[in-house]
């Protein structure tokens, strides 16, 4: 049930933000659920090998190539999915920053207190 709630949740940061971002387009809150579904795929599947690859980049940037690696993942996201798009890399990049903030804010609502 959490699971799904935190997709939910993701969905709607997604809407959100491409809302709020030009550059972003998000046809409807169903695009945005399957841009939630994807991008959590694509995040469990590519982005780990993509950062084995990339490591020795990864390492010289002190990390910082890991957002590139991420606004990859959103432009793949973007050929995947009709409904979704995502006009340049910079957009991406801006896009994958704000996702990770929301996603953030909205899953530390979640939290439970542990006492």
């Amino acid at each position: 049930m959490k699971l799904l709630i935190k997709l939910l949740l993701n969905a709607l940061a997604v809407f959100v933000i491409a809302h709020v971002l030009n550059g972003v387009y998000v046809e409807s809150y169903v695009t945005a659920l399957i841009v939630a579904v994807v991008l959590s795929v694509l995040n469990l599947f590519v982005k780990p090998v993509l950062v084995i690859f990339t490591l020795p980049i990864t390492i010289v940037t002190l990390g910082l190539f890991l957002l590139i690696i991420n606004a990859l993942i959103i432009l793949l996201a973007d050929k995947l999915i009709a409904g979704f798009s995502v006009s340049s890399i910079w957009t991406a990049l801006l896009f994958s920053i704000l996702l990770s903030v929301l996603q953030s804010v909205l899953h530390s609502l979640l939290k439970e207190d542990k006492k």
